[in-house]
C-alpha cells in the first residue's frame, strides 16, 4: 500500500498573498486564520494576504505566518479525504508537523513559534551572523571548507538539504571565507542567504535554553502520527522526547536529506509539500534520484496545485 508523507516548509518560503485563495474558498481554512488572529492578538491574516514584505520578513512574524498558512492548506486537503502516514517539516516546518501529528494545539504552536522567532532573532546581534547555501559539493568537502576557517571563526553545517545543497551557518566573515574555500574545492555555487541570524548553529544555544523554559509552560501530547525529527532523522512519539528535540533543533544541524531517505526506506512513495513555496519538493526529487527510487512528490501552495495534487492522488488510487 502506498504510504504518504506530509512535509512542511520552513522560513524563507513566505510571500505576501499566501493562503488567501484557501481562506476565500474553504471554511476550514478560514477558521485557521481566525484562530491565528485570536491566539496571537494581531491581524496575521492581513499580514499574510496584503501586508508588506518587510513585516512578513521579520522572523517573529514569518514563523506563525507560514505555520498558519500551511495548516490552513492542510485542512482543505483533509476535507478532501487526503491524509498521511508520516509527517516531517524543515526547521520551523517541524512545528507544523507537530500540529498535524496531534502533539500540540494550533493556538499554542502559533504562540510558541512567534516566541521562537523572537528568541532566534535576538540572540545574536544583527549583522554578526549569517548563512550560505553551498551547491554541488559533497558533505566531506563542505566539512573541509569549514575546517579551513574554524580556527578563526565559528562556522557549522546548518542544513543537509539534499545531495546537491548544504547550508552553512555562523559568524558572517567566516561564512564568506568558507564560501570562497568551497568554490576552490569544486562547489558549483556558494550563495550567502538573505537571513538575519545564524540559524541552526551553536551561536543559538542560548535561544534553545530560553525556548525550553517556554516549552515547559506549554501542554504537549504523545503523537498520533510518526513525526520524523530534524535532529536525528528518526520518529518521535513521546511528548518528553518532542520537547528535548525542539530545544536541540534550534542550534543543531537539520538532517533533511537523512529524514527523506528514512521515509523512503520506510516505504513512503508519495510526498506532499503543504504550504508556501516548493523547495522541499525539489529536495525530495533529488534525494530519491540519488537513491534510485521512484517516488512522487507534489506541492500544494495554491488552489491550482491543490486541484492538480488531488486529481493525481485519486488517479493513483484508482490504478
Amino acid at each position: 500500500m502506498n504510504k504518504i508523507a506530509f512535509i512542511f516548509p520552513g522560513q524563507g518560503a513566505q510571500h505576501v498573498g499566501m493562503g488567501k485563495d484557501f481562506y476565500e474558498n474553504f471554511k476550514e481554512s478560514r477558521l485557521v486564520f481566525e484562530e491565528a488572529n485570536d491566539s496571537l492578538n494581531m491581524d496575521l491574516k492581513s499580514m499574510c494576504f496584503e501586508g508588506s514584505d518587510s513585516d512578513l520578513m521579520k522572523t517573529e512574524n514569518t514563523q506563525p505566518a507560514i505555520l498558519a498558512t500551511s495548516i490552513a492548506i492542510m485542512k482543505a486537503l483533509e476535507k478532501e479525504g487526503i491524509d498521511c502516514d508520516y509527517t516531517a517539516g524543515l526547521s520551523l516546518g517541524e512545528y507544523t508537523a507537530l500540529v498535524k501529528s496531534g502533539g500540540i494545539k494550533l493556538r499554542d504552536a502559533l504562540r510558541l513559534v512567534r516566541i521562537r522567532g523572537k528568541l532566534m532573532q535576538e540572540t545574536v546581534p544583527q549583522g554578526v551572523g549569517g548563512m550560505a547555501a553551498i551547491l554541488g559539493l559533497s558533505r566531506d568537502k563542505v566539512k573541509e571548507a569549514i575546517e579551513e576557517v574554524r580556527d578563526e571563526y565559528l562556522v557549522e553545517i546548518a542544513n543537509y538539504n539534499s545531495p546537491e545543497q548544504i547550508v552553512i551557518s555562523g559568524v558572517r566573515e567566516g561564512i564568506e571565507k568558507a564560501c570562497r574555500k568551497a568554490l576552490e574545492l569544486g562547489a558549483k555555487k556558494a550563495v550567502v542567504l538573505p537571513v538575519s541570524a545564524p540559524f541552526h548553529s551553536s551561536l543559538l544555544e542560548p535561544a534553545g535554553r530560553k525556548l525550553k523554559e517556554v516549552l515547559d509552560e506549554i501542554e504537549l501530547f504523545d503523537l498520533e502520527k510518526n513525526l520524523i525529527s530534524n535532529v536525528d532523522a528518526r520518529p518521535v512519539i513521546k511528548k518528553d522526547e518532542v520537547k528535548e528535540k525542539l530545544v536541540k533543533q534550534v542550534s543543531s544541524s537539520v538532517l533533511w536529506q537523512d529524514s527523506v531517505e528514512f521515509l523512503i526506506n520506510q516505504g513512503v512513495e508519495t510526498f506532499i509539500e503543504i504550504g508556501p513555496g516548493k523547495s522541499l519538493t525539489g529536495f525530495v526529487k533529488r534525494i530519491s534520484k540519488s537513491l534510485n527510487k521512484d517516488v512522487k512528490s507534489y506541492n500544494v501552495s495554491d488552489i491550482d496545485t491543490f486541484v492538480k495534487t488531488i486529481s493525481a492522488i485519486r488517479e493513483g488510487e484508482m490504478n
